[in-house]
């Protein structure tokens, strides 16, 4: 897997790191030859993740788009309501491995809490978890799971204190702990090897697409749609399509109507370095991070994984942004139509392939990749829309 997409991507690190990136990087490769890691991999994401999840077909949707079948990929059906079990499963075994007994991690939304929360129980690990103030007071739900679930939840008070603090304050710890302590980066954003290990263990999610969409329809999705925020599941649901025809689109938070940037760093960004990895970010002239905003603490990150850069400039992926009130529509729509509450993050992506499959023939199939359930976002969707 490579250091660099293109120009994208490398390791911009303090040297106290270098030892312990190129440690997990040996651990890693090592691993994905392990017949015995893989055995164990697919054991857990069977038996405590619950994978496969189904493609399922939102026929109500699709009949309000008035064009192309739209299709969920059900990953708010894993274990703990969202995508993020499969890379917290799999760096947590990479840990375990290299003796490590202690996980940290930053979050969001929460979900990636959560999931690393989880991983640290079954696997006898303590973990600590990083999250933004802010982002604790929208997310109180995943805050108290992550608190039962035996995780301690530091809050971070300094810069905005949202998602790109958080990952700030793990990475300090990380440097002053690293003989100890694995950092479980949850997105597919940081220094190399983060970026390609983040794509690996998620690219579980493309596959099961592309054999699914085989054995429903006989060929792969026309199209394929999944939010971006550091770009995880959106990597994860691309990677293993690339060499197939199928179009894949990227929808980045577009923030309130108004705001000049959002949280949309491809849209809106230009390329820079940010957390240990140079890919498009939000900046000002003088390179200082820019302040973000979406309605969403998933998508609420002024950067994006190297390689969703590079997939944007060699143009074998698009990247729109969507605004916080068209993501509540769409968070609306799934409710009423397909009885499913979706997370807010990806109800980006439900409108944008809403409007998508609205310019596309019935017989196109379009899948999104349902991220994850939106049983935390209900207080903030509630305050948005005055219920």
């Amino acid at each position: 897997m490579p250091s660099r997409y293109g120009p994208y991507g490398g390791a911009f690190v303090p040297e106290t790191l270098v030892p312990a990136l190129e440690e997990l990087e040996r651990t890693w490769k090592a691993a994905r030859r392990d017949a015995g890691f893989r055995r164990e991999l697919s054991r857990y994401s069977r038996s405590l993740g619950g994978r496969p999840t189904p493609l399922y077909f939102a026929e109500r949707l699709s009949r309000r788009a008035g064009g192309a079948q739209i299709w969920l990929k059900r990953e708010d059906l894993v274990h703990g309501g969202a995508h993020k079990f499969n890379n917290a499963l799999g760096q947590g075994l990479l840990a375990r491995r290299m003796g490590k007994p202690r996980l940290i991690a930053e979050t969001g939304a929460g979900q990636h809490g959560v999931a690393t929360a989880m991983i640290g129980a079954a696997l006898g690990l303590r973990t600590e978890i990083y999250m933004g103030e802010v982002d604790m007071e929208r997310q109180r739900p995943n805050v108290l799971r992550m608190q039962l679930l035996g995780a301690e939840v530091h809050p971070v008070t300094s810069g905005q204190r949202t998602l790109k603090d958080a990952i700030n304050a793990a990475l300090r710890d990380w440097i002053a702990n690293v003989r100890t302590t694995h950092y479980l980066l949850g997105s597919a954003v940081g220094p190399h090897p983060f970026p390609a290990i983040v794509a690996d263990f998620q690219s579980v999610i493309g596959r099961e697409i592309a054999r699914a969409a085989t054995r429903l329809w006989g060929r792969p999705p026309d199209l394929a749609v999944a939010c971006v925020g550091g770009g995880s599941n959106a990597i994860g649901t691309f990677h293993p399509l690339l060499r197939t025809r199928t179009e894949l689109l990227g929808v980045e938070a577009g923030g309130p109507r108004g705001h000049p940037t959002g949280a949309a760093s491809l849209a809106r960004g230009r390329p820079g370095i940010l957390h240990g990895t140079y890919s498009y970010v939000l900046q000002d002239r003088d390179g200082e991070i820019r302040d973000t905003a979406s309605i969403s603490a998933g998508l609420d990150y002024a950067g994006v994984g190297p390689e969703h850069a590079f997939l944007k400039d060699s143009g074998r992926a698009r990247y729109v942004a969507v605004h916080d009130e068209d993501a509540l529509r769409a968070f609306r729509w799934l409710c009423e139509d397909e009885g499913i509450i979706p997370a807010l993050e990806p109800s980006h992506a439900i409108f944008a392939a809403v409007r998508e499959a609205r310019r596309r023939p019935t017989s196109h199939h379009i899948v999104v990749t349902l991220s994850g359930r939106g049983d935390k976002d209900l207080e903030v969707v509630g305050r948005a829309i005055g219920a």
